[in-house]
């Protein structure tokens, strides 16, 4: 059986105001409150370094076991963006009064690095650590006494955070939150409509869905057919790691599925990018389509994956409906979506296309254009109906694939100064952004994108 524990910070907890002398102290108390941070990755650790800045009190709670848990899911990668841009800059003023050591700032980290040589120095600040709560999964957010319908005296309620923590639930009050829960680990599934089907479900154990390990794990994939299914970096780089594979094993076949109307479309920036990394993904990728190390089908949108004696990939390929058959296993690289489910009961406006935040939509939206570069922006544009809740990093984006670290420092940078009461400071942009050497418009002269 759950239990049920009540947290409040610096407050006292009362009843729903009837008079302006018992509103304007309930107000005093709200005050008082922290705010709470939901996911303890780079962009939830940055929200804490920032208000450690601004002198606000913060809880930051966390799912997982450790701190940044779904990066180590994928800690083997090797980002295409060099130190100088994942290291949030309140973070590296309160880690340089340690004895932290700085990485190479042009160097390249792995997610595991990541991890062990900055956001965990940086979650173990006297600071940080002792309002980090581990293994602490929100369930649900409300207003205090309110549930999504109520507007009575709504703004001025506390927020409500309900955290399983193994059988208990705790109630934490505060005064704002910032979801920074991400969409790692709710991915797209393999058919093109974005439906979860039973078939696909039912080859669960011949589909990774991410960027598997393939050194780990290179029995699982060694002289197999293996489709990659997907348009994006994580394809890629799924993809330049199982043709290492294939050169110690040349039986190994690897089938690259996409609906792009053309590979070209996926090389992106190469020498015009501004992270060189990310421009070589595109180099290097090109070179293996060219010499047929891997196979392309494109235009093809997937209907049904089938297991038969083998996987087989239903779909349509130039208005033809086409089987691919033989596959041993599946990976699939076709993104992420949000998941709102905890914030059921709070008032948001949320992009009908790309479940981004709605102020971003028309920046990001790959249907209007195809920039990769999106410009930095901070509290005005996250600012929901539901005064003093906001989502940051990649969730902010819904299933958009922009996103860069860099870009949701800027928006906790802001929304922390806002919180504050720093006006001015929340309005100023303090980002440049790396340009992707990719900006045209995919549908007519006049949807221009930079």
């Amino acid at each position: 059986m759950k239990t049920f524990n009540v947290i409040k910070q610096n407050s006292s907890c009362c009843t729903t105001a009837k008079d302006i002398a018992v509103q304007e102290t309930f107000n005093d108390l709200n005050k008082e409150l922290p705010i709470v941070i939901i996911g303890a990755g780079p962009i939830g650790l940055a929200a804490a370094a920032h208000l450690v800045e601004k002198n606000q009190s913060f809880i930051l709670l966390e799912a997982g076991s450790e701190i940044a848990h779904n990066i180590r899911t994928w800690g083997h990668v090797t980002l295409f963006s060099p130190w100088r841009y994942n290291i949030n800059k309140a973070a590296k003023v309160l880690l340089e009064e340690t004895d932290w050591q700085e990485p190479i700032l042009e160097t390249l980290p792995t997610g595991h690095e990541l991890i062990d040589l900055y956001l965990k120095p940086l979650a173990e600040l006297a600071q940080i650590k002792p309002y980090i709560q581990l293994n602490s999964k929100v369930v649900g957010i409300s207003r205090q006494f309110n549930d999504k319908m109520k507007s009575k005296n709504r703004v001025n309620q506390s927020f409500k955070i309900y955290v399983e923590k193994g059988d208990d639930i705790s109630i934490i009050e505060a005064k704002a939150v910032i979801d920074a829960t991400g969409t790692w680990g709710n991915p797209n599934p393999a058919n093109s409509t974005g439906v979860w089907l039973q078939t696909e479900k039912a080859l669960a154990e011949h589909i990774e869905y991410g960027i598997p390990d393939i050194k780990v794990n290179s029995s699982r994939y060694t002289n197999k057919k293996i489709a990659v299914i997907g348009g994006g970096h994580s394809a890629i780089n799924t993809l330049l790691s199982l043709v290492e594979l294939q050169k110690e094993n040349p039986s190994t076949k690897l089938v690259w599925i996409m609906r792009k109307n053309s590979v070209d479309e996926v090389y992106g920036g190469k020498e015009k990018d501004a992270l060189e990394a990310r421009g070589a993904l595109g180099i290097r990728i090109q070179e293996l389509v060219e010499t047929e190390k891997i196979e392309v089908v494109t235009p093809f949108y997937i209907s049904m994956v089938k297991k038969e004696e083998k996987i087989n990939i239903i779909g349509t390929l130039n208005d033809e409906q086409t089987v691919l058959t033989e596959f041993d296993e599946l990976i699939v690289n076709a993104g992420n979506r949000p998941d709102f489910t905890i914030n059921n009961e709070l008032r948001l406006s949320i992009d009908t296309v790309t479940e981004s935040v709605q102020a971003l939509a028309p920046l990001i939206d790959p249907n209007v254009h195809s920039c990769g570069t999106v410009r930095a922006h901070g509290e005005e544009i996250l600012r929901q109906p539901e005064k003093d809740f906001y989502i940051v990093g990649a969730k902010s984006y819904g299933r958009a694939p922009t996103f860069l670290m860099a870009t949701g420092y800027e928006q906790v940078r802001s929304i922390a100064a806002y919180l504050a009461g720093d006006v001015e400071a929340s309005q100023r942009v303090e980002l440049e952004l790396p340009e992707t050497g990719v900006c045209s418009s995919n549908l007519n002269k006049s949807n221009t994108c930079c």
